[in-house]
């Protein structure tokens, strides 16, 4: 059987066999869940709940206004504590909803199914996604309602759920394609039904076989979706790349997926649109690895949004040893955490703790001009060049040289002989362009 990938790329060591064979275990919060009002990317929710209020499950506390944006709802019942910044995973502090949990998870009167989604109009099924604050999983965060809202002009005929999970250590979308099979699969059936020429693959790399066995079995006899067994390589679930591998179309730069005929949606996205279109339920809960060296016991939780980092980290048995690093997300492109009292939010995918013997920063020596990071660049850039830009601020040439292409996979700081700091480099520099645009406009 041959196996699909993409152009260059790494193998770092997966870090799986921590949690590929936990099942997941539900996880309920014991404190007070902290609801920060951007969770997403583009414009901030607006509370529309206050200090005092009583709020039920399911009940939506934060408004969106704008359109790039996506709405948020509480997972418990409870008190509101507070409306007041709080820190977020991402290291900055955001207006955020404190709700003291009652325990009871009282459910508010307007959670319950709107119908045979089969019955339901584009339009309709479109507008319960929006509803239900589903955003990207896969850790972008961008609103899924206007990724299934492309321009008339673009002919979609490929819909990919993203079940390669190439990042290490996280088995997520793993656990999640076992043990939530026919969720997965009516996921993709409702986007399927939004696009009805369009045909679905499930991409999932050859070290999950299982759920690969799985899958196939659940689409015995449907004739419109197939799974398409992916190369263990990274970032093989970066959506360009995803793209390549299985229907062969490079996506221009600068260009969006659609623009090649194409949507990707991340396992647990699919999950979430099943839970909002059958069971009109928005988004309230995640599927999150706790992992690592450092850890005690790794594990796979269901949690609520709003609980915090350091109960889940408890929940794991506590540290065996004092970790090195904790990140919310993969090592590959996580976030490194000052605090574990920050709130899983819809993009948190992991925890990952990692020992001395995992992790370290060793000191960065001159570019030897070897090229490997050349060699290894899935987006075919030049990152010493970029690096060098970035360095220099000299941002005209960074974006010349297709700066703003950079996916941030940071394969080109892995496979550095000299560690040079090049993700590091040009992710500075991307932000500092994306400013310097937002003040321009």
């Amino acid at each position: 059987m041959k196996l699909l990938t993409f152009k260059r790329g790494i193998h770092p060591p997966d870090g799986k066999h921590f949690t590929e064979n936990k099942p997941i275990e539900t996880l309920l919060p014991k404190g007070d869940l902290v609801f920060p009002m951007s969770q997403h990317i583009g414009a901030p929710c607006e509370p529309i709940v206050k200090k005092g209020d009583k709020v039920l499950v399911g009940q939506k506390i934060g408004e969106a206004k704008a359109f790039v944006s996506s709405p948020i709802y509480s997972s418990v019942s409870g008190i509101v504590k507070d409306v007041t910044p709080m820190l977020h995973p991402n290291g900055s502090k955001v207006l955020s909803v404190i709700i003291e949990n009652d325990g009871l998870y009282e459910e508010h009167e307007s959670l319950g199914p709107k119908g045979d989604y089969k019955n339901l109009s584009k339009e309709q099924i479109v507008e319960i996604i929006k509803e239900a604050g589903i955003v990207g999983m896969g850790g972008a965060g961008f609103p899924t309602h206007i990724k299934l809202s492309p321009p008339p002009e673009k002919n979609i005929d490929t819909i990919i759920i993203n079940g390669a999970e190439c990042e290490p250590y996280l088995t997520s979308d793993h656990r999640i394609m076992l043990e939530e099979t026919d969720k997965v699969i009516e996921g993709l059936k409702i986007i399927l039904q939004l696009f009805p020429q369009a045909k679905g693959y499930i991409g999932v790399e050859n070290n999950k076989m299982d759920a690969v066995k799985a899958l196939k079995e659940a689409l015995e006899g449907v004739s419109n979706i197939e799974v398409k067994v992916l190369q263990t390589k990274y970032p093989q679930g970066a959506e360009k790349q995803l793209i390549y591998a299985i229907t062969g179309r490079e996506v221009p730069s600068g260009g969006l997926p659609a623009d090649v005929g194409c949507i990707v949606q991340n396992i647990d996205t699919a999950v979430a649109i099943q839970r909002a279109v059958v069971k009109g339920r928005p988004l309230m809960r995640r599927i999150v690895t706790v992992t690592g060296g450092a850890i005690k016991d790794p594990k796979n939780f269901k949690v609520r949004l709003g609980t915090s980092y350091r109960e889940l980290i408890e929940a794991a048995g506590g540290f065996v040893s004092e970790p090195v690093k904790v990140i919310s997300g993969g090592p590959m492109m996580g976030i490194a955490l000052s605090s574990l009292d920050v709130p899983v939010i819809k993009g948190t995918s992991a925890i990952l703790c990692l020992s001395k013997e995992e992790a370290g920063l060793p000191e960065e020596r001159n570019c030897i001009r070897c090229g490997k990071c050349v060699s290894v660049c899935p987006m075919n850039l030049l990152p010493l060049q970029l690096n060098q830009y970035a360095i220099n601020y000299d941002m005209e040439k960074f974006e010349l040289s297709h700066g703003m292409d950079c996916i941030e996979c940071g394969s080109c700081s892995f496979t550095c002989p000299a560690k040079r700091h090049l993700v590091q480099s040009i992710r500075t520099a991307k932000k500092t362009i994306l400013n310097n645009r937002r003040k321009n406009a």
